[in-house]
């Protein structure tokens, strides 16, 4: 379960160019104590937050320390906002109102890569944690 304050990063462990990301983040001593959750480990349960392994694979999900699941462009900005060198990123993203043209990027980038995750043969996972 969620401990008090802390932000939950749910992220695809399988990914090499995802990995890569979450290792630099991990690198970083945030505001905010930070759990970060691999998707693709069979011993996670998701049903807490209401998020199916699909729905994990193919959006980014974090929890922030009041317990609200944010995906997509909003769960990165929410991410940032508790990472040394990235908080003003994220205050510049709301303050600019940028987080809706950033959810577009995103939407692509994300299609894209849970395409490339299928021919992985990673996708059309189920709850019953049917990974290779």
């Amino acid at each position: 379960m969620k401990k008090e304050g802390e932000v939950l990063v749910f992220h695809d462990g399988g990914c090499p160019m995802c990995s890569r990301e979450i290792n630099h983040y991990r690198g970083l001593l945030p505001f905010h104590p930070v759990r970060w959750i691999d998707v693709t480990d069979r011993d996670i349960d998701l049903s807490p937050w209401g998020i199916s392994v699909n729905q994990a694979m193919q959006r980014f999900h974090v929890v922030d320390q009041q317990g609200v699941l944010h995906t997509g462009a909003d769960a990165f900005v929410t991410l940032w906002a508790v990472l040394p060198g990235y908080r003003w990123l994220a205050r510049v993203c709301r303050g600019l109102g940028l987080v809706p043209m950033l959810e577009v990027v995103y939407r692509r980038f994300s299609a894209w890569h849970f395409r490339r995750r299928c021919r992985d043969g990673v996708c059309g996972l189920d709850d019953s944690r049917g990974l290779p």
